[in-house]
């Protein structure tokens, strides 16, 4: 889905700034980045489930052999 937002001239500046520092291919991307280091969204969810154990031996070769 694809959503139009409304942002100032020097937003889209800055924007347009920050795309070529970072060789982004999108706004979209920018702004994906951003929010996500300004949350502390980690780039890998591994290990994020505390409750989860770990795989076994067995487990780990089965899935190998698919």
């Amino acid at each position: 889905m694809v959503t139009t937002i409304q942002v100032s001239r020097k937003t889209r500046q800055l924007l347009d700034a920050l795309k070529k520092k970072y060789s982004a291919r999108s706004y979209d991307e920018v702004l994906r980045n951003l929010l996500t280091e300004k949350m502390g969204v980690p780039t890998s969810m591994f290990g994020s489930n505390p409750k989860l154990s770990s795989f076994r031996e067995e487990e780990e070769a089965e899935l190998h052999e698919l």
